[in-house]
């Protein structure tokens, strides 16, 4: 890097590109004032800035630069912080001002700095709030040889090893702990993965072993984590960094913690009504796409198949985002104190509703479309020919719908548009609907993911970089330039001001500032869904493990390549866990307690030994339900009811179970990887070592104070000693009896 730069804060005079001249006006005497009140605050800060023009007019790059003597200056205030918090300290006193500090700290301390409010003794520089709003992002810039060193280090041979130590010291503990994270479960995916492919090939669909070794593997592993990043964190020296968080800008003082607490549960009924409507379209849609697009022949029916597709894309997307809009404001009127409960808030929100979208489908064919999709298909011909009945002699044609009656349907436009005959409807129905689902979801939704992260931002990019080069052949005076589109080849300034390294490193700055931020919520929220799909339901296609293995194996390439290329370098953050995430991978993992248990009882043949403990008997309780429920009669509706109660009871046994099987292995793990560990004992040790030397600093205090009082003289010996005497002498301790006691014995006998 030519420049030692620290920070780069991105500065738009104008938001706005039709404007009237009054306002143009008016925004740039605003720009100007925030502006120089920017360059003010950081300079009086001890910090060096200048501003340099960005991609386009009114776009301003403030580039920052943090003496070393002010850095040490923030190391020392926050290991004094962290000391008096309680959070592990390896080295105190002057031993520890020689600590190299690694890159990501360098930039978590300016950037902590530049962006704390000034109550936690920052300079209250904070993107998008009322004083700031001029102000867009705060951002770091790549190390390019580090990236491109760690990126050709992902060979064949290493591609599943994580190099955490080089990511935390570049990248920061939460990045770091991301990809611990990821390492952990893709190998922790080889044991179903073997399980999937050996009862694929060898076993029995619906195996009650299969799902149960699943089952036990998911909680397992997530007891297992739970530890792992306790450890972790022992490791990166970030136990308890809630206790030293900075509070966010936006929150406001003396607001109560009841009051907070109110206003989360009042989002509790907004999150279940947009849950609602999002499990009506979902419903809907797959409705249309199982059994009205089955059902229609007329003209254009092998184009209307698409149509269900066409709306999932159309309404979906827009309805998450609508939501996240929702999300967002709800979290910020909680009014959370701190970042990390923010997060979490706003994770769980987000995370719900994608969960929704990611299993709902799974979950209609698995208890709907294939226990009951012939009677749902002979519903939906009642449905769709209710109005196509006719009087007794018209002409027309018999059908039977599913109250088994006969009716005439008119000829004409009903005929040959839908599918009337019952057994031709049956032949309709996809029995291995739930298969084809779950190859889409492990194998074709993943293969897009990673070429949408990895391979097309390249296209993006080429797309802008095209179009802006056909604006930029405008002459002067045209309308591009009247937008703001400038090419960055008539800074002629710069390289007459800086030479040709400071205008490539400019052009360096400016590429970085066109990338988007990255965050984790997208990375965690693809692994925790993938985790979904292997835990819970992978009793469908057993290998769907098999397919979540290879997909990780590239995964850790591809996230470190996304996120060195085609994102900008993330700001460190301090953490001791993955936060809301554990929380859903443990809910997912009492999800599959109770679905593998439900499948396994209604799709597991009865003719096997396993399946039944009267495997002579054939017929399942669903079988029944089939046979009956649509042909009326109270037989269908008892069996019905039978196999209701019979599915949740054994739900309700299994999420017993499940409690029963998380304590126990919650217990295990605990003594096995936590207790007598070598870094709990290593960090016991170093905790005794810090109390040592700081209570032998008080002692060297009390020497050095009592050689400046000086030695007690012998007058005040003397009299302190008169006055212990007398004061014993005439007390009750001087009156000992024992000896008297034991002669008086002697001369009794």
């Amino acid at each position: 890097m030519p420049l030692h730069v620290d920070l780069v804060i991105t500065f738009r005079a104008t938001k706005q590109t039709s404007l009237s001249k009054q306002q143009i006006r008016e925004d740039s005497r605003k720009a100007e004032q925030q502006y120089t009140r920017l360059i003010d605050t950081l300079t009086k800060g001890g910090l060096r800035a200048v501003g340099r023009r960005g991609e386009s007019l009114g776009h301003l790059l403030v580039l920052v630069s943090c003496p070393s003597s002010h850095v040490e200056n923030l190391t020392r205030r926050e290991r004094q912080s962290d000391f008096l918090s309680g959070l592990p300290i390896k080295i105190l006193g002057s031993e520890a001002e020689h600590i190299p500090l690694s890159s990501a700290d360098h930039v978590r301390l300016v950037y902590d700095y530049v962006s704390s409010i000034p109550f936690d003794g920052g300079l209250g520089i904070v993107p998008g709030s009322s004083d700031w709003d001029l102000v867009e992002s705060i951002m770091a810039l790549h190390d390019r040889e580090f990236n491109d060193a760690w990126i050709r280090s992902w060979t064949l041979r290493h591609v599943a090893s994580v190099q955490l130590a080089e990511i935390r010291k570049q990248f920061g503990d939460s990045v770091a702990l991301y990809f611990a994270f990821l390492s952990s479960y893709t190998k922790a995916l080889v044991f179903p993965a073997t399980l999937g492919f050996t009862f694929y090939f060898l076993g029995t669909p619906y195996s009650p072993l299969y799902s149960s070794l699943v089952f036990i593997w998911s909680v397992v592993f997530v007891e297992w984590w739970r530890v792992r990043e306790r450890i972790l964190s022992i490791q990166f020296g970030t136990q308890g960094t809630f206790r030293v968080e900075k509070r966010r800008a936006d929150y406001k003082l003396g607001f109560p913690w009841w009051k907070r607490e109110l206003r989360i549960l009042a989002s509790i009924p907004v999150l279940f009504l947009f849950a609602g409507t999002l499990f009506a379209m979902l419903t809907g849609i797959f409705f249309l796409e199982a059994f009205v697009t089955q059902l229609y022949t007329g003209p254009g029916h092998q184009y209307i198949s698409f149509s269900p597709t066409i709306l999932f894309v159309a309404l979906i997307p827009q309805f998450l985002k609508l939501w996240q809009i929702f999300a967002v404001r709800l979290t910020a009127w909680e009014n959370h104190a701190h970042h990390s409960s923010y997060d979490r808030s706003l994770t769980l929100k987000t995370f719900a509703l994608s969960a929704l979208v990611a299993y709902l489908g799974l979950g209609l064919s698995a208890f709907v479309y294939v226990p009951f999709g012939e009677g749902v298909m002979h519903v939906m011909q009642s449905m769709l020919f209710k109005s196509a009945k006719t009087t007794e002699g018209s002409p027309g044609y018999n059908a039977t719908v599913s109250d088994g009656t006969s009716v005439k349907i008119a000829p004409g436009p009903s005929e040959g548009l839908w599918v009337v005959n019952d057994l031709n409807a049956k032949h309709k129905l996809n029995p291995g609907r739930l298969k084809d689902q779950m190859f889409a979801y492990t194998v074709t939704n993943q293969a897009v993911n990673t070429f949408v992260e990895v391979g097309l931002p390249f296209i993006l990019r080429a797309l802008k970089s095209f179009r802006n080069g056909k604006k930029n052949t405008s002459t002067p005076g045209t309308p591009n330039e009247k937008n703001g589109v400038k090419k960055r080849v008539i800074f002629e300034d710069e390289k007459e001001k800086g030479g040709l390294a400071e205008r490539q490193f400019l052009d360096t700055v400016r590429e970085e500032v066109s990338l988007p931020e990255y965050e984790t919520f997208e990375d965690y929220s693809e692994m925790v869904t993938q985790f979904g799909y292997v835990a819970v339901w992978s009793s469908i296609w057993p290998l769907a493990p098999v397919m979540a293995l290879l997909n990780n194996f590239l995964e850790l390439r591809s996230d470190a390549f996304k996120m060195t290329v085609h994102n900008r370098r993330p700001i460190p953050t301090r953490t001791d866990t993955i936060g809301p995430w554990l929380d859903a991978l443990t809910f997912i993992s009492w999800l599959s307690a109770l679905t593998n248990s439900a499948l396994v009882y209604l799709f597991c043949p009865r003719s096997q030994v396993n399946c039944s403990v009267t495997p002579s008997v054939h017929i399942s309780q669903l079988d029944k339900v089939q046979q009956q429920l649509f042909t009326g009669g109270d037989e269908g509706l008892s069996a019905t009811k039978e196999l209701l109660i019979t599915v949740l009871l054994i739900t309700f046994a299994a999420s017993h179970g499940y409690i029963l099987l998380r304590a126990v292995v919650r217990h295990l793990i605990e003594k096995m990887f936590w207790k007598g560990s070598k870094e709990v004992e290593e960090q016991e040790k170093i905790d005794r070592e810090i109390k040592n030397k700081f209570l032998q600093g008080f002692l060297v205090e009390d020497m050095r104070r009592s050689q400046e009082t000086g030695p007690i003289t012998g007058e005040e010996r003397v009299s302190d000693a008169q006055l212990v005497d007398s004061d014993t002498v005439s007390s009750f301790w001087g009156n000992d009896e024992g000896l008297d006691e034991i002669s008086r014995i002697s001369k009794e006998v």
